[in-house]
């Protein structure tokens, strides 16, 4: 499994974004084209407007009918109308559409991401990144693209057609335009700028956010509600700060836009006007000619807000991409060398099949080494180890020691640097994560309870599960006075994070979540830790019940517990320095003894 991953380089961002949203776009390119078509005949049809105005003020000023060209001009700012209004809502559903397809796929990705990318993440910015950044892509299209392209087919139009009426007011115009052009190549820049920095200040306050509610309890214990309150607002105005700095190079591109059209107005007015004069151009083509200019307000202020909208949205797609970029877990089977049943190191290779239908498993690590990115000494050195098939196996030793990191590596959380897993003969890198993890039963130290009923939490990962196996796995777990309590209804619901629940009744809901899937592998670490002495013995009962069918490895720091394991490893700096039963360990291993000694089991 892949843990590091290049971030993309800036100078194939432009390119990355683009093709981005190119991927976006494509699944719905018909009704965009359709709407892009619809916007764009408006568009054409508002151009022949201060034709058809010129047309009427001839027909007026020679005397002739004016019937025809009344309603040639209604017509086309009847149908213009008609054309925008189906035009924008085509665009808008599809601007929805592409939204969430993004965040489908953004979603998608961070639920297959690797524990190491994960980690190597804050959580609010995730969200962010998730809500406000996918959100602009609605911008990008139902605004970015299609000013875009009506904004210059309008700007091109416009041009041409003033060329027709006079070619000298064209190019003062033109010579407007251009100014224009070059004075927005110097805003452009400061603009996206000013929005990745405007998008990673929101994805910073949202982490400043989740920073509290992830540990409230704590901040409310501390008294440290002001020091948080003020972390938060300190980020709440950077995102107010760079909120400004984007409006303000916004408004200075609108701004600049809506002057130069004033200044070409007004030019061409004075210029138009001696013009007509000296008899060079008649009064309705200099009319049609400052309508067109006049018209020209709105292709140069949607080429501007075009442009706008596509800096932000480049923002947000880079950070977009940024979160693609990280390392998520291989669904397809990479190649792997020979099994130990090939090179005689190992067990013979089990035929697969489904969790709880092929009884136990066996493990072995073959010289495994192991260290977290980022840091410099190993969590596991060159450990070799065999859980037998069935039967109870416990990790002890002093905290730091590898334990809850031999369960990372069985679940394929992280992969060994070196040496090989096996399950069942079969190298760990071979199994489908899917299919491995379905046989395997993991209870992890901080356990897990979610928001919602207690039948969705024993059933999280059985959702098939009848009641009455719902209600066993309670029974083995000492759950059923937590049932009764909640007036005997499996549909009650369980406060988020299960804080309505004892740190026991938390530990013992995940167990049963993990037993209602009947895993061949059952891995439990610190299972026990906040239970009282009556429930720990009770549970340390089951477990040993379950090991008789089930294969247990078990972390734990009271040797209570695991005192009649059939096999006891004890760590130390990574690796297993002795392994045992009770008794034996006692005699032999110093350590084990210490131990021992240190929580009177001596």
């Amino acid at each position: 499994m892949t843990t590091e991953a290049a971030m993309p380089q800036p100078g194939r961002r432009g390119a990355q974004w683009m093709r981005m949203l190119v991927a976006h776009v494509r699944p719905h390119g018909t009704t965009f084209i359709v709407a892009a078509v619809l916007l764009l005949t408006s568009s054409l049809l508002g151009l022949l407007q201060p034709l058809a105005a010129k047309g009427l003020i001839d027909s007026l000023t020679g005397g002739s009918p004016i019937g025809r060209a009344l309603t040639v001009l209604m017509l086309l700012v009847v149908v213009a109308a008609i054309l925008l209004g189906v035009g924008n809502y085509l665009m808008l559903r599809t601007a929805e559409s592409i939204v969430l397809d993004g965040r489908r796929g953004l979603v998608q990705h961070l639920f297959r991401l690797s524990i190491t990318s994960m980690r190597s993440q804050q959580p609010g910015d995730l969200l962010a990144r998730v809500t406000t950044d996918t959100s602009m892509l609605r911008q990008i299209a139902s605004q970015g693209l299609i000013d875009l392209l009506t904004g210059g087919v309008m700007l091109l139009g416009a041009l041409l057609l003033m060329a027709v009426l006079d070619l000298v007011l064209l190019g003062i115009t033109v010579a407007v335009v251009l100014l224009l052009v070059l004075l927005l190549a110097v805003i452009m820049p400061r603009i996206r700028t000013a929005a990745l920095r405007a998008q990673e200040s929101v994805g910073t306050m949202g982490a400043a956010v989740e920073r509290v509610l992830g540990a409230f309890t704590t901040v409310k214990a501390s008294g440290t509600e002001a020091v948080e309150m003020e972390r938060v607002d300190v980020a709440s105005r950077e995102a107010y700060q760079q909120g400004l700095s984007l409006a303000r190079w916004n408004s200075v591109a609108g701004t600049a836009a809506g002057l130069a059209i004033q200044v070409a107005f007004l030019v061409v007015l004075g210029v138009g006007g001696a013009r007509v004069a000296n008899g060079s151009m008649t009064v309705s083509a200099l009319v049609a000619f400052l309508l067109y200019v006049a018209y020209l307000t709105h292709p140069v202020l949607q080429l501007v807000s075009a442009n706008s909208f596509l800096q932000a949205g480049r923002a947000a797609l880079t950070r977009i991409i940024e979160v693609t970029a990280l390392p998520a877990e291989p669904l397809a089977l990479p190649p792997s060398g020979p099994s130990p049943a090939t090179t005689g190191s190992g067990p013979t290779r089990r035929t697969s099949g489904g969790a709880g239908d092929l009884g136990p498993a066996s493990v072995i690590f073959d010289r495994v080494w192991f260290t977290y990115p980022g840091r410099d000494e190993p969590a596991v050195r060159d450990l070799t180890l065999t859980v037998p098939a069935s039967g109870l196996t416990a990790l002890v030793g002093p905290s730091g020691s590898g334990k809850t990191t031999v369960l990372s590596l069985l679940e394929r959380f992280y992969d060994p640097n070196r040496g090989r897993l096996w399950l069942d003969g079969r190298d760990l890198r071979r199994w489908d994560l899917n299919e491995l993890r379905a046989n395997i039963g993991y209870v992890e130290q901080d356990v897990a309870v979610l928001a919602g009923t207690l039948r969705e939490n024993i059933a999280y990962a059985t959702p098939g599960a009848s009641e009455a196996e719902i209600r066993a796995v309670l029974r083995t777990t000492r759950l059923l006075p937590l049932l009764d309590q909640l007036g005997g209804d499996l549909d009650a619901e369980i406060k988020h994070r299960g804080v309505s629940l004892s740190g026991g009744e938390r530990q013992r809901v995940a167990i049963a979540r993990a037993l209602l899937r009947r895993p061949r592998l059952l891995l439990l670490d610190e299972a026990t830790s906040q239970l009282d002495a009556t429930n720990e013995a009770a549970l340390r009962d089951v477990i040993q019940e379950i090991s008789h069918h089930t294969t247990v490895i078990v972390v734990a720091h009271r040797l209570s517990t695991v005192q009649d394991a059939a096999q006891i490893v004890v760590m130390q700096h990574g690796r297993a320095r002795a392994t045992g039963r009770h008794t034996t360990l006692l005699r032999t291993d110093p350590l084990y003894a210490e131990l021992a000694a240190e929580q009177a089991l001596v």
